[in-house]
């Protein structure tokens, strides 16, 4: 089933009974099931996701790639045939005044050579025993393979990341949609006393549609909550790879953050461990060891070379015709020293040079990034953890103050103004609260993403 079928069933399903399903998830009396971790749902996501199965194949043929190198050291065996008309025979002119006196001295003579059919059966062997270029090729695919892994590493670290936002909003989530039903909770009160004083005839009726709004607002406020708490629980399964409806009403173990809440100064950036900076590091050596296996195409080889066979020559055609066919086979050292390539060695060495430096600087121009990134997400960290203590401290007192403003009210010893004012300003300050507490967490991921320390998330 894919997202789009979720999603609308998940839609159709709650919107019937949206409010019902949200209490559930406040009070937690849905389906007991065992909270799903972070490092779970991360795990999860690694093993079920097919474009990190997909990186995966990739490592797998960049061995196979590497492990058929080797073969090349192996015997190379050939099974050989070739049969052969000659139209035109081959002449040579042969000096007949050496072999016989009765010509001159320098006498010669124009005589054919050959048959007009040949052919020709055997076993080749080759066997290399000196050829740098098969072990320089051989550390050239290593390195591949190595590549492939950095760039494994570095698609499940964004899977990893992407998982644990969600994973964190979620979180956030269940604990605004409480915040929400008990905000719904308040402004039901407070209209309900708004509607007492007006039934005495004691308030105007636009007093009574400010707190009417009010309420509504915490409702829309509810609903959104719910909403996106949905939309959440979707992304998730979509992520981990579970797309099993039955398994929509998930519940993930909400003291995690609790335990990434660490402090930030004692965990020292590691750009090391980061896949991409790997990355860039072995595209850097790549660049060497391909000079050196360019370097190999010039250095001499040696390898041994036979041949087992025999050769038929007949004037007609006659493949099976006795007495034609002649024995053939020899076996020597082949020594091999190239004197001339037809290309230019020394600008292809110089293109890998400047391939290695090109890939050094950008993986020092990424680790620089990467580190204003981690310090500019802790500073960021460091200004909303203190904005959210003022936030936390000025939420109590705004209820604190609803609260006496309701008594106040409800005997007749406040204006219903100054209630519907507080209202209104306390689902401001939860707005922007919640959207802190928010930011403060993704603000973590930045860090631990920049300072090479996202796997703390799942390892």
């Amino acid at each position: 089933m894919n997202i789009e079928s979720i999603a609308k069933t998940f839609v159709e399903r709650y919107a019937r009974r949206c409010f019902s399903i949200a209490l559930l998830i406040v009070s937690g009396s849905a389906v007991a099931q065992k909270p799903l971790t972070l490092s779970q749902a991360i795990n999860s996501g690694l093993v079920n996701r097919k474009n990190i199965q997909a990186g995966k194949s990739d490592q797998l043929i960049r061995k196979l790639q590497t492990d058929a190198l080797y073969r090349k050291y192996w015997p190379q065996v050939s099974a050989e045939y070739t049969y052969l008309y000659n139209p035109i025979l081959q002449t040579s002119i042969l000096p007949i005044g050496v072999f016989n006196p009765a010509y001159p001295a320098d006498a010669t003579k124009s005589i054919q050579f050959g048959t007009k059919w040949s052919q020709t059966a055997g076993l080749a062997l080759n066997q290399p025993l000196l050829d740098v270029s098969i072990n320089r090729q051989i550390n050239e695919a290593k390195l591949q393979e190595r590549i492939a892994a950095a760039a494994q590493a570095q698609s499940e670290y964004e899977m990893a990341y992407t998982i644990a936002q969600v994973f964190i909003d979620i979180n956030l989530q269940e604990v605004r949609v409480k915040s929400a039903a008990a905000d719904t909770n308040r402004t039901w009160i407070s209209y309900q006393l708004l509607q007492n004083v007006f039934d005495q005839k004691r308030l105007l009726k636009s007093e009574l549609n400010k707190g009417k709004i009010n309420h509504n607002n915490a409702i829309q406020d509810y609903r959104k909550a719910v909403s996106k708490l949905i939309e959440d629980k979707v992304y998730l399964l979509f992520l981990i790879g579970n797309n099993s409806i039955e398994q929509s009403d998930i519940t993930i173990d909400s003291g995690f953050l609790s335990t990434l809440n660490f402090t930030i100064t004692n965990t020292q950036p590691a750009s090391s461990n980061i896949p991409e900076l790997q990355q860039l590091q072995l595209k850097g050596e790549m660049a060497a060891v391909q000079t050196k296996v360019e370097k190999a195409k010039y250095l001499p080889s040696a390898s041994v070379k036979g041949y087992l066979g025999a050769n038929q020559y007949t004037n007609t055609f006659d493949p099976t015709a006795a007495n034609t066919w002649f024995g053939l086979s020899y076996i020597g050292l082949n020594l091999k020293y190239p004197l001339l390539f037809g290309e230019n060695k020394s600008k292809k060495i110089q293109q890998l040079q400047i391939q290695s430096n090109q890939y050094n600087q950008q993986k020092e121009d990424r680790a620089e990034q990467y580190h204003k990134d981690a310090l500019i997400a802790k500073i960021k960290m460091e200004q909303l953890l203190s904005d959210l203590k003022i936030q936390e401290e000025n939420r109590e007192l705004l209820k604190e103050s609803i609260g006496i403003f309701q008594a106040r009210v409800s005997e007749g010893q406040e204006t219903v103004s100054s209630l519907n004012t507080e209202e209104n300003e306390l689902q401001k300050l939860e707005a922007g609260y919640q959207a802190n507490k928010q930011q403060y967490w993704l603000y973590f991921l930045d860090y631990l993403k920049a300072a090479g320390k996202l796997e703390l998330l799942w390892k």
